[in-house]
């Protein structure tokens, strides 16, 4: 047989450059906010990632693909970013774990992605002249057309798309490597929420009820959680208002952990503002110091919003800041028993340094919960699974 066909693929953005490569994963047309991430591999998380929708991905690692996917490391029930770029699709697949070439699961998928693009060039671009849409088609690449699409596609300023990643209705995790004790009733929030998120909780003897992101406050505390998860999500955070005041309404009420969006949301709910970074931070080696402690924590990220420091009111301090731009990495409001971080300490893909807040979040509701007050501590299990 001889080589595939070679389809025509270009990437315009809103600001007039164009990127041409060639189509790989499914043909078609999409618009988003162009980004990049950092990570050497986890491109399967990464696609699978809710917390990417809207988002067109550049991978600034040169090659990609050469370990296929499978079926165990996705992390939510479908691809939701808009589109992926790369300099080089790998045509083999060599992995022990693997069960498709990462062409063939794009196509399945309907991810419309591009190869062949200088990447290295287009990501000092976007350092340069910061966050804007994009446009990419493998159907009508023609240029000024796809220019005009970019600059009319939508602001990721001012937009709630936690409501369309979210669950439509409430289900419990069951998906697990451990057999749970139950020792905790989680009540997660899904504004985009990973499943090594929900994992990691089960794994600290959670039970986890897993709410769609505009489940009322009175609902949840119906359910009688030991604590409330807020979960990762893409979009604007200031957007999401009913979940900032169902944030308010739980403030006090019960402990509370959030992560990235949830993290954004917490830091809304007690009073702060958030603004939009220039870039971005997306890959898995951002280094983090924590304040508590002074240690330097290598970490995964996935955000585009930030909370402003200054912003936020007596009464809750800063825990954690990026070493790279000295933004706010983690919060604390010790006397409403809430704190959240940034950044990803469940990884998916990335490294295990933080894994120790889902501790905290033990901790806190060891604390607090009637069913644990007398009791002796539950023990500790080691997570095994995948990350």
């Amino acid at each position: 047989m001889g080589e595939p066909a070679v389809i025509p693929c270009l990437l315009a953005l809103a600001d007039g450059t164009l990127w041409p490569g060639r189509a790989f994963g499914a043909i078609g047309e999409r618009t988003g906010e162009i980004c990049f991430n950092t990570s050497l591999t986890g491109y399967q998380e990464i696609l699978t990632d809710p917390s990417y929708h809207g988002q067109i991905v550049v991978m600034t690692q040169p090659h990609i693909g050469n370990t296929g996917v499978n079926d165990e490391d996705d992390e939510s029930r479908r691809a939701w970013l808009s589109g992926f770029v790369v300099r080089e699709a790998s045509p083999l697949t060599s992995n022990w774990r693997a069960t498709q070439s990462l062409a063939d699961y794009l196509r399945e998928r309907g991810v419309v992605a591009i190869s062949d693009v200088d990447t290295r060039a287009l990501v000092r671009h976007i350092r340069t002249i910061g966050a804007q849409n994009a446009a990419l088609s493998s159907v009508d690449p023609q240029p000024d057309r796809l220019i005009t699409l970019a600059r009319s596609a939508p602001d990721m300023n001012g937009l709630d798309l936690a409501k369309e990643v979210t669950c439509l209705d409430s289900y419990a995790w069951s998906i697990t490597h451990h057999a749970p004790r139950n020792i905790f009733h989680v009540v997660a929030y899904d504004y985009g929420i990973k499943h090594n998120i929900l994992r990691l909780l089960t794994a600290h003897n959670c039970r986890v009820t897993i709410v769609p992101a505009q489940t009322p406050a009175s609902e949840v505390l119906a359910l009688n959680p030991d604590g409330v998860f807020l979960s990762n999500g893409p979009g604007d955070p200031a957007a999401v208002t009913y979940a900032i005041d169902n944030i308010k309404q739980l403030l006090g009420r019960v402990p509370i952990f959030g992560i990235c969006l949830g993290h954004q949301l917490l830091g809304l709910a007690l009073g702060g503002k958030t603004y939009k970074l220039k870039f971005g931070h997306r890959g898995g080696n951002q280094p983090v110091k924590n304040l508590d402690t002074n240690r330097v924590e290598i970490s995964s990220h996935n955000h585009g919003f930030a909370v402003a420091a200054d912003s936020l009111p007596p009464g809750v301090e800063v825990t954690h800041v990026n070493l790279n731009d000295y933004c706010v990495e983690g919060l604390r409001a010790s006397s409403l028993r809430a704190f959240s971080v940034q950044y990803h300490p469940e990884a998916a893909p990335g490294p295990h340094d933080a894994r120790y807040l889902f501790e905290e979040f033990i901790k806190l509701m060891e604390t607090t919960s009637p069913s644990l007050r007398g009791a002796s501590r539950p023990a500790r299990r080691r997570f095994t699974g995948t990350a």
